[in-house]
């Protein structure tokens, strides 16, 4: 009888953690959140297992993307861009190369974590090249440089985009006059629409979209401003003028009942918009400094903003979203990318430190309950970590190592 209790423990327990895909930016959604369940909610002594660790995707700071059986991650070598396919023990099964890739000289090599639809992969290159890859054949679809066909130019640091797919469009930033953002049909790359009337110059944002009283809102920033606009046909709704140094704008806008987020770095900090019942215009509601995110992004938890600082201000804080009010800050924690799922925070310091943490997700107090660093790859710890499968999945230069994070 023993023995039959513990093996249908064994199969009961085996069935908790359940993976989900993260074929994007930042999780299914793009807002930092990740579908995986049954994860530990406390890692032991020097951090969770390591699956593994590969060498040889290529210099750059995107995020791998991961759908079914394979994951998918950007590189650069050689100064030609490649995506590297790995199997999910690690192995690298081939490259498929998507053509020069950026040497600006503060952060030379891929950006843009791949967008997945389907058999086709979607990038920019730091260069402003949208790719339109097949992933059956390894062969290049179409590609559109941006620059070029918008009348735009290079951002000081170069494009960091990661492209959003929205029905048959892939959805871009171009900067350029009357082109903001840019549409351009997923199958062909022919120019859907382009937001007429704003041409604000690129930052390094991606464009998410957003469900307000039914009604779609696309929202994203450029180097002066954030902006909501139809998906459907380009239409600017509205814009949010925020001075920002050097015209860094790169977080993602989050949203929940009514109140649109927006934060930039050195300083500036951000606040929350009340959009009208139309969702047609937009009201400055509360203002905030404390958190100052610069590139690192923020999540929404159950009615609390969880991110960190820049620089001097680089604590781990959590804010009442409806209110703008600081829960707590923990000076613990400094600069780094905030990630989510089941429950906890996923904090990946940078740049230098390579400090990985795990946080309880609650405005009652910060909470840790587990770290390690991360030692493998060289240069600036910027990637956006991942999170599918049961597995933590770390990108640091030429190399992308997988934790074991389920039980």
């Amino acid at each position: 009888m023993r023995t039959i209790t513990i093996l249908l423990l064994v199969l009961f327990t085996a069935g908790w953690a359940t993976a989900g895909d993260s074929p994007q930016f930042r999780g299914p959604a793009r807002d930092g959140k990740f579908d995986e369940k049954g994860l530990l909610r406390s890692w032991p002594e020097g951090g969770p297992q390591q699956a593994w660790v590969v060498k040889g995707i290529g210099a750059g700071y995107a995020s791998p993307s991961i759908a079914g059986d394979r994951i998918y991650v950007t590189g650069m070598e050689n100064e030609v861009g490649a995506v590297s396919v790995l199997a999910l023990d690690g192995a690298i099964e081939r490259k498929i190369s998507y053509g020069p890739e950026t040497r600006e000289k503060q952060a030379p090599g891929s950006r843009s974590t791949p967008t997945l639809d389907g058999n086709r992969l979607y990038l920019l290159t730091g260069l402003g090249t949208v790719c339109c890859l097949d992933l059956t054949t390894g062969k290049p679809l179409w590609s559109v440089d941006i620059v070029a066909r918008f009348g735009a130019s290079l951002p000081m640091w170069h494009y960091a985009e990661s492209l959003l797919i929205d029905g048959n469009r892939v959805i871009c930033t171009p900067g350029g006059p009357d082109a903001g953002m840019a549409a351009l049909d997923k199958m062909t790359g022919e120019t859907v629409w382009t937001t007429k009337g704003f041409g604000d110059k690129a930052s390094y944002c991606s464009a998410a979209i957003i469900s307000h009283k039914g009604r779609r809102i696309l929202t994203n920033a450029t180097g002066g401003f954030f902006v909501g606009a139809d998906p459907e046909t380009g239409a600017v709704l509205w814009t949010f003028a925020q001075k920002a140094p050097w015209n860094i704008h790169a977080v993602t806008p989050l949203y929940a009942d009514g109140l649109l987020y927006y934060v930039a770095g050195d300083g500036v900090g951000g606040g929350a918009l009340a959009l009208s019942a139309d969702g047609a215009s937009v009201t400055p509601k509360w203002a905030d400094t404390s958190l100052d995110c610069l590139h690192h992004g923020v999540v929404l938890v159950d009615g609390y903003l969880y991110g960190c600082g820049y620089k001097d201000k680089g604590r781990l804080t959590c804010l009442e979203m409806a209110t703008g009010k600081v829960a707590w800050q923990a000076a613990e924690i400094g600069e780094g990318v905030v990630v989510y799922a089941d429950g906890m925070l996923y904090v990946y310091e940078g740049p230098k430190s390579g400090t990985v943490s795990l946080v309880k997700a609650s405005p009652a107090g910060f909470e840790r309950t587990g770290s390690f660093v991360l030692k493998e790859g060289e240069g600036q710890h910027w990637a956006h970590p991942s999170i599918a499968n049961g597995r933590l999945y770390l990108r640091h230069g030429d190399t992308l190592s997988a934790y074991k994070i389920a039980p």
